[in-house]
């Protein structure tokens, strides 16, 4: 009884969170660390892009332990393997800055960049606006949760995940750009 419940929860969970599968993903601009503004998908189309949003604390907290593995799956060249593929992608990182959070992007852009690795800012956006559209569109409704879209090379969404950075979601994203 409790793994039919378990499998009927896992179920409905992907039917919710699946719907933003084959849509096209809505335009967000920021401004990167490096100063450089950003808009998704216009400016990333004709490479696959992996998109990470966040736009609370924890879930930022969480976004950041996918950093790292995600520049070095996907960015990282500067270490050759025979075993590893590098992937042409596009990557970013978005905190979003809403509401009464916006007066604080100045201050969270001058601590990241004191704090993150150098060869990261280029793939941190900072995004400051509103937030409901990109909830309702995305389905972005646990506030203290990151949440990861792979984009095709037109814009359109064709994997989304959730959550803190895990080995299983990683491979997931590279079969996705494995297939491209």
């Amino acid at each position: 009884m409790r793994i039919s419940i378990l499998i009927l929860l896992l179920v409905l969970h992907g039917i919710s969170w699946g719907q933003t599968t084959g849509k096209l993903f809505p335009s967000i601009k920021g401004e990167t660390l490096e100063g450089k503004v950003v808009t998704v998908p216009e400016d990333t189309k004709g490479k696959y892009t992996l998109i990470g949003m966040a736009y609370s604390q924890k879930s930022e907290d969480q976004l950041k332990t996918w950093f790292q593995p995600a520049f070095s799956a996907f960015i990282d060249k500067s270490k050759p393997s025979l075993f590893e593929e590098k992937y042409d992608v596009n990557l970013y990182f978005i905190p979003m800055f809403t509401g009464i959070n916006k007066a604080a992007t100045a201050t969270a852009k001058k601590k990241a960049l004191e704090g993150v690795d150098k060869r990261l800012h280029a793939y941190i956006l900072f995004y400051k606006g509103e937030l409901e559209m990109y909830k309702k569109e995305l389905g972005l409704s646990q506030k203290d949760t990151p949440y990861f879209f792979v984009l095709d090379k037109d814009g359109k969404i064709v994997y989304s995940t959730e959550g803190s950075y895990s080995d299983e979601k990683m491979e997931a994203i590279e079969n996705i750009l494995g297939e491209e």
